[in-house]
């Protein structure tokens, strides 16, 4: 089952941290939002695989904006055998 990752506020997008193909630990840091001249990192809440990264440096994002999709590390393990 796929994680989809949300910005919570409207932020600019200050460095993402994550790549495509990277296997992400829960508390992973995705991207670095920074909104009134503060930094906001965006973690994972579980582990998971980055499948897309929506956003990239220096996009402005809006409250539920999508920001990446995590594919669950299992499955994609299960399905590449």
């Amino acid at each position: 089952m796929a994680e989809e990752i949300r910005a919570e506020m409207v932020a600019s997008v200050w460095k993402v941290v994550a790549a495509t193909g990277v296997n992400l630990a829960a508390g992973d840091t995705v991207v670095i939002l920074e909104s009134m001249k503060m930094e906001i990192p965006v973690l994972c809440e579980g582990p998971g695989i980055v499948v897309e990264l929506a956003v990239t440096e220096g996009d402005v994002v809006q409250e539920g904006d999508l920001i990446a999709v995590l594919a669950d590390a299992q499955a994609q393990v299960s399905s590449s055998t």
